[in-house]
């Protein structure tokens, strides 16, 4: 069988709980997996918000989930307390999200299909001013991260609760890598967000940045590749989405050019 990715050593920045299948895909095509979570993904300290969104939950139209962390965090303790309202539609960014959901038996939620993000979530047709004016919506998430969903859909007329799930944090060092580029041992990485990529920039001292920069970094969506290229880096190869993209990127990239 042919081992397109024999004798390279990537790494890959998921939260540990997403990097499962891009890892042992690197690993069956001949590669050197290294899984180093760009962001650690913890429960909350005080869970009392999420309880409370939860006793309130009857009294939305649409619930938005952002992440598969988000279904994992606040699905157990959905069903744990009352079950799944009737009348409430899940939203998921992306179809991984979507087969989360359906595992816990949440079926029929809305999400993109070719595109995973914010912009194509508000692009769907059941997201416009028409159809969410006037409703209820909570988006459940992490701490931090983008508004763009939330204030959109405000000023598209619904009434918009946000309630944090887990808690996201950087690691503490970025010693593993910084050992690999100083030997030579570290032939591209796959970056899935664009705070993970802030993260490992500011963990890394200058050598190892430098090291960054000529580094092949294969990212699966364009926000992510433009603020790699803002932060000079040279090698930054645009994937299409989610795993399947960037497996289909690593299989057909040409090695001995890199």
């Amino acid at each position: 069988m042919t081992q397109p990715l024999r004798g390279r050593t990537i790494v890959v920045t998921r939260p540990r709980a997403q990097a499962t299948r891009l890892a042992d895909w690197i690993a069956e095509q001949g590669g050197e997996p290294v899984i180093f979570p760009l962001l650690e993904i913890t429960p909350l300290a005080d869970p009392a918000p999420l309880q409370a969104a939860i006793v309130r939950l009857g009294n939305y139209s649409l619930a938005i989930f952002i992440s598969p962390n988000a279904v994992d965090f606040s699905l157990p303790a959905i069903l744990a307390s009352q079950g799944w309202p009737s009348g409430l539609r899940a939203v998921a960014i992306g179809q991984s999200s979507v087969a989360l959901l359906a595992r816990y038996g949440i079926g029929n939620a809305l999400a993109p299909v070719d595109r995973f993000d914010s912009e194509a979530l508000l692009e769907l047709p059941e997201m416009q001013r028409v159809c969410v004016a006037g409703k209820r919506v909570l988006i459940f998430r992490g701490n931090g991260g983008r508004e763009l969903l939330a204030d959109t859909l405000r000023e598209r007329g619904a009434e918009v609760d946000e309630v944090s799930c887990y808690q996201r944090s950087a690691p503490a060092d970025a010693a593993p890598l910084q050992a690999l580029w100083r030997s030579g041992q570290l032939d591209a990485l796959t970056i899935s967000s664009s705070e993970g990529l802030r993260n490992l920039v500011d963990l890394l001292d200058a050598p190892a940045r430098s090291f960054l920069r000529s580094t092949p970094m294969f990212v699966p969506h364009q926000r992510i590749a433009e603020l790699a290229q803002a932060l000079a880096m040279q090698r930054v190869i645009l994937t299409g989405a989610a795993d399947a993209g960037i497996i289909a990127a690593l299989r057909t990239h040409d090695w001995q050019r890199s």
